[in-house]
């Protein structure tokens, strides 16, 4: 049989992101690759009490179909975790979305045509450039350091493609370097969005996660033209199995994003949606927030700590004060994928950095995740990292 596939499907069957968390998922490797929460602190019983009152109080509209805009239960509770960032909005301006990454889906469906520029950090998020690339994207990263995305290159971007219609952003705690946009450059942003009418998505998913340093408002906050979408998701601050995330936008695109959001799944799980919201009227989510940073902020110091005693001289690293992340650049090295090859060697995973570029690739380079990984097996996973970096910075690159 011939597949008469369209120009969105692959052209091929490889999958080297999916490759890599599938040798990070094998018991013998010390994963740093994958971007998961510590499971041993989702509350499992507090979760099981809000389905067991969801099932008894509200359970013929938890199971039935529901609006494509969201339960208001769950978007009210929005409200209150976007006053947090600063946004004062109502009920109307958001949608839930099945997890952000629907959200990243639905706005380029939205905005993009083929061939379409789509700004980007370089490097930036994977799986948007994933999203991105199906939908026929051109490509224009914008370099950083680490106060965030430079606003002179950014300007310089939008003077030399008059035709984008998509700046694509994570300000807080980056993924996949940990860093964070000053905010000087977060009101220059907003400034360039609305000079030169771009759109500007702004993805939140990790800001919560705060151990060191000032809040620094949204990007949503400063916006006073509608440039700005916002998007969030309670992956990283509540359970990412119940895939709940939100866009914050304009009546009139907020129309858009309900009726593009039906023709894709009609809505999203309106159980997990009751759950969810009766988990939060319940529950002190600021308390669970707290303790999720207490535990990642543990684990980043000492797989920091580690990194800076083992690692070879001249790898240089990110240093977030939140999040998941941080950013490694090993110098002399042509190859991630050598990294990644020498790393698993010696049952260690790292995310080489190519994945995270939608044009060329600055090799070199690599993520590490501290926040699933046990701290009984985070300085031994640094230490053999290390010898990995050690072997690779002595041989010649291979291609």
């Amino acid at each position: 049989m011939t597949y008469k596939f369209s120009d969105r499907v692959p052209k091929t069957d490889n999958d080297p992101v999916g490759d890599i968390l599938k040798a990070a998922a094998d018991p013998k490797v010390t994963s740093f690759a994958g971007g998961l929460p510590a499971p041993e602190l989702f509350p499992v019983k507090q979760v099981q009490a809000a389905a067991d009152k969801v099932l008894q109080e509200k359970g013929a509209a938890a199971l039935q179909y529901s609006s494509a805009q969201g339960v208001p239960e769950l978007r009210n509770v929005i409200l209150k975790r976007l006053e947090v960032e600063g946004i004062h909005t109502t009920a109307d301006n958001v949608m839930i979305a099945t997890g952000s990454q629907q959200s990243i889906d639905l706005t380029a469906k939205m905005f993009l045509d083929e061939g379409s520029a789509v700004i980007v950090e370089d490097p930036t998020y994977l799986t948007a450039v994933d999203v991105f690339r199906s939908y026929g994207a051109h490509f224009v990263g914008v370099d950083m350091d680490e106060d965030g995305m430079k606003m002179d290159s950014l300007e310089e971007a939008l003077k030399n493609n008059p035709d984008t219609r998509l700046i694509y952003t994570v300000p807080t705690f980056q993924n996949p370097t940990g860093r964070t946009m000053t905010l000087e450059r977060r009101k220059k942003l907003v400034e360039l969005a609305d000079k030169y009418d771009v759109m500007v998505l702004e993805d939140n998913p990790y800001g919560a996660i705060r151990w060191e340093g000032e809040n620094l408002p949204s990007l949503k906050s400063l916006d006073k033209t509608g440039h700005v979408i916002y998007m969030g998701t309670m992956s990283k601050i509540f359970a990412p199995g119940l895939r709940i995330g939100w866009v914050v936008a304009e009546p009139k695109l907020l129309k858009k994003y309900t009726m593009l959001k039906q023709s894709a799944d009609l809505h999203t799980d309106s159980f997990s949606q009751y759950v969810c919201a009766q988990y939060f009227t319940d529950n002190d989510i600021n308390d669970h927030i707290k303790k999720i940073t207490a535990l990642y902020h543990k684990r980043e110091q000492l797989m920091m700590d580690a990194i800076d005693k083992y690692f070879p001289k001249g790898v240089s690293h990110s240093n977030p004060q939140g999040g998941m992340f941080l950013w490694v650049t090993v110098p002399g090295v042509k190859s991630s994928q050598q990294l990644f090859d020498a790393a698993m060697k010696r049952n260690v995973a790292v995310v080489p950095g190519d994945p995270f570029y939608g044009n060329e690739s600055e090799p070199g380079t690599f993520r590490m995740n501290y926040s699933n990984t046990p701290e009984d097996g985070i300085v031994d996973g640094v230490k053999q990292l290390a010898a990995a970096l050690d072997e690779v910075m002595s041989e010649p690159a291979t291609k």
